[in-house]
């Protein structure tokens, strides 16, 4: 057949395939490879790079660009090599790559790091139905039913038994070229005419980007599979399979060369380091989001859903009806998309933003979408995976004391009479010290409450507790705002600490072994009063009476957003009340925690607070708990096998 006969053909398919295309209400595979139009996509990506800006993650995880489905010398239709990939992923930034070898993964394929890039080894089985990324034996073989196990090219059996899986594939580079195969006949017809062919090998070095992404598309029956599947199990993990080959070649011209795909498509894993066992877990729990990056690079994106225990993320459980708060979905981004909210398939919130947030009425498993606008067309850019919310039956948080005999508790000790006598009740302290004691350590804890609520009587176990393990601890309340402006707080924190340096030794402590802590608010009043002197030295002392500081989830930065009731616009205000500002050497001793489901930008101060300490040589200690809300974890440091209660206790015991 003669080459203008070939592409007369090739072109009645193509333009059938447009009509059929556009009754989608999408641009069609061919409208996107017009040449002006692949000139604005080029542009709206460049216009989103300049616009980007940096924006703080949610939470303690780092986010590891991967890239799932890769081939490489493990067929004859793999054309790629292992070192291709490697080469690739370090130039797009992709930090983790799962190989899927057909036939199952063979002794040599890389696993474990390699110049900084973490490599699994798994298969593609079940004649393409199922991704597998076992286990490994002590021998080194892959241990049979073990692993990480997710439905593939689910574009061929909807109905598939997801039973034994952990997610499915809700994005794949091949299910777009087997749905819509607009760019494979766009090549095709390109070939039959050297003029056309020159010109399409032009074009595809000046746009290789956004040529390889015209056939990316939102699937709407894999996204109703996908909610499907979590209706009936709350969290179904959804990843991106790149599905690389490297075998997209055309008269010796590769059009989907391993580091175009890398880009085009990733699945962005939050973990807490780069190790294969936290990898595997974020996979399993759905702590991870899938990224058309070529749009726009997502890093920073967050989901979350925040509350009064704390802030929870992608792949956890949340609760409606916790205390008097309200709970909310919380996204971002670096550039303003547009969101969509999905309740059990159902879209539920659909706006534009830089900062998304809703209010669930109603309990149920919810992902998010974000488009972005390119070339006059909506284009998915990221597919967030689920968060579950369910009722609460927690109204009210409250310690119930413990029993303890060789406890003695003295209450309602007045520190200070500078609030006057409505406010005398604020400026008192309990004492809960060992029976007997003499010359043990003090441990001063400061509560939290946003410096607007709380009060000591709410901590009669956390005295207690401390008391059994031979430690006086002192719980004093302070004046809350705003009925007592800022820095009421913080003066009161330094009487309270002022009157224990006198009067402990009275309770059997040593005024030389003197611990300051606190919780949350507790943990920033704390710092503040061991790194900025004015609050001490009004009372003529200074940190060298502190012998270390313990900042629970505290706020260490108060230049962050929502702090405005209590500290105020004013900027030299606001510096003057942070502890990061004022961090140098000497100081005493720190040991700083934060937990797992830790209010919003904790986690991230945590870190920022704790390096600034070390790089200004200050001792400190970084401690981090598993498994644990903000409010509820002042719980779990009161169990004697809590890591963090540990920690404490040898914090206090052995600083000398």
């Amino acid at each position: 057949m003669q080459p203008v006969r070939i592409a007369g053909i090739l072109g009645a398919v193509l333009f059938a395939h447009a009509a059929t295309a556009q009754s989608t209400n999408r641009f069609t595979v061919l409208q996107r490879l017009e040449p002006a139009h692949l000139k604005a996509t080029r542009e709206a990506r460049e216009r989103l790079a300049r616009e980007r800006q940096p924006v703080p993650g949610f939470g303690h995880y780092n986010d590891y660009r991967a890239v799932l489905h890769v081939h490489a010398e493990d067929s004859d239709h793999t054309k790629g090599t292992r070192e291709q990939v490697l080469a690739a992923a370090k130039k797009t930034g992709v930090q983790v790559v799962m190989f899927t070898d057909h036939r199952g993964p063979k002794a040599d394929t890389w696993r474990g790091l390699r110049d900084g890039v973490l490599f699994f080894a798994g298969s593609e089985v079940g004649g393409g139905g199922e991704l597998w990324f076992p286990e490994f034996g002590a021998d080194g073989r892959a241990v049979e039913k073990s692993g990480l196990r997710f439905l593939s090219h689910i574009e061929e059996r909807f109905d598939a038994d997801s039973k034994g899986f952990a997610g499915l594939e809700i994005v794949n580079r091949h299910t777009d070229a087997k749905l819509d195969k607009g760019l494979h006949l766009y090549l095709l017809a390109n070939s039959v005419s050297e003029i056309s062919w020159q010109r399409l090998v032009a074009t595809f070095k000046e746009y290789p980007d956004e040529l390889f992404g015209a056939g990316s598309d939102h699937r709407d029956l894999i996204m109703a599979k996908w909610d499907r599947e979590l209706v009936a199990r709350r969290f179904f993990t959804g990843i991106a399979a790149n599905d690389a080959h490297q075998n997209q070649v055309f008269k010796d011209i590769t059009f989907d060369p391993y580091d175009v795909s890398f880009r085009n498509l990733t699945t962005h894993i939050l973990a807490p380091d780069l190790a294969e066992r936290a990898i595997r877990d974020a996979l399993a729990a759905g702590r991870c989001y899938v990224a058309h990056d070529w749009l726009c690079d997502p890093t920073g994106f967050g989901f979350a859903c925040i509350n009064n225990l704390g802030t929870f993320g992608m792949g956890d459980s949340a609760q409606l009806g916790v205390g008097s708060g309200r709970t909310r979905f919380v996204a971002q981004a670096p550039v303003a998309a547009r969101y969509k909210l999905i309740r059990d398939g159902k879209v539920i919130a659909d706006r534009v933003a830089t900062r998304f947030e809703h209010e669930p009425k109603e309990n149920g498993s919810y992902r998010l979408e974000a488009w972005l606008n390119i070339a006059g067309e909506d284009r998915p850019w990221i597919y967030a995976n689920a968060i579950h919310v369910g009722a609460s039956s927690l109204n009210g948080i409250r310690m119930t004391p413990i029993e303890a005999p060789g406890v003695l508790a003295a209450k309602n000790i007045r520190y200070s009479e500078t609030g006057g006598a409505d406010l005398a009740t604020k400026q008192m302290l309990d004492v809960y010290s060992p029976k007997g004691a003499t010359n043990a350590p003090v441990y001063v804890f400061l509560h939290g409450g946003a410096w607007r609520f709380g009060d000591r009587n709410l901590y009669p176990s956390l005295g207690t507790f401390y008391a059994r393990h031979g430690i006086v601890c002192v719980v004093p309340s302070y004046r809350l705002a705003p009925r007592s402006p800022w820095p009421a707080q913080a003066e009161d924190a330094a009487a309270a600490f002022a009157w224990t340096v006198k009067h402990v030794a009275e309770h059997g402590g040593d005024p030389k072994r003197l611990f300051m802590g606190g919780h949350s608010a507790g943990g920033h009043l704390s710092a503040l009063l061991a790194l900025n002197p004015r609050f001490l030295a009004a009372h003529g002392l200074s940190a060298r009476q502190i012998k270390g500081v313990l900042g629970l989830s505290g706020v260490y930065d108060m230049n962050i957003d929502g702090l405005t009731s209590v500290f105020g616009n004013d900027p030299g205000v606001r510096r003057d009340a942070s502890p990061l500002g004022f961090v140098k050497s000497p100081a005493p001793p720190f040991l700083v925690s934060y937990c797992q489901f830790d209010y919003f930008t904790l986690p991230a101060q945590a870190r920022a607070f704790h390096n600034a300490l070390r790089k200004s040589g200050v001792e400190s200690q970084l401690v981090y708990t598993p498994g644990e809300t903000h409010i509820m974890e002042v719980f779990a440091f009161l169990q004697d096998q809590n890591d963090t209660a540990k920690a404490i206790l040898k914090f206090i015991r052995e600083t000398k």
